[in-house]
């Protein structure tokens, strides 16, 4: 689901060296919110203009029962279907995702994580970032935001 925040408008304006003159757009911010969503005062995406900006997900099962159990593995599963489900609800697919940034509490966990983002993203995978933290949200073991294309 989609909705336009009435109003709000973000008035951009870039001095390109071009004299005295200034180039001004204006853009409409949307949030895209998922029915049932575990963190409802979150927004699970905005989109600007033809981009989506994901809120990092978590591996937690639709439908309020935690997460995903079994360790690295189930949870990217649940993290990446997570985020499959709020591309989607945007109206885009996962094949318009180009970059993702993947928060680890252990990097030791990398390739088994790696396993299932790849079946993901069989095909021209987005760019990606990889970083170890101190620790997740509900003590996590994964966590991942991603920008798409939104049309």
């Amino acid at each position: 689901m989609v909705r336009r925040l009435a109003g709000m408008a973000l008035g951009l304006t870039c001095g390109l060296g071009l004299g005295k003159g200034t180039l001004a757009a204006q853009v409409t911010k949307e949030v895209v919110s998922i029915p049932g969503a575990t963190n409802p005062v979150l927004s699970a995406a905005i989109r600007v203009g033809d981009m989506l900006y994901l809120s990092g997900q978590l591996g937690f099962i639709p439908g309020g029962r935690g997460l995903a159990p079994g360790g690295i593995k189930p949870e990217t599963q649940a993290t990446l279907e997570n985020i499959k489900r709020v591309v989607e609800a945007a109206g885009s697919s996962m094949d318009r995702v180009v970059k993702c940034t993947v928060f680890l509490a252990d990097i030791a966990e990398f390739g088994q994580m790696n396993e299932v983002y790849r079946t993901f993203f069989p095909k021209d995978p987005p760019t990606r970032s990889t970083v170890a933290v101190a620790g997740l949200v509900a003590n996590a073991r994964v966590e991942i935001e991603c920008l798409a294309l939104a049309r």
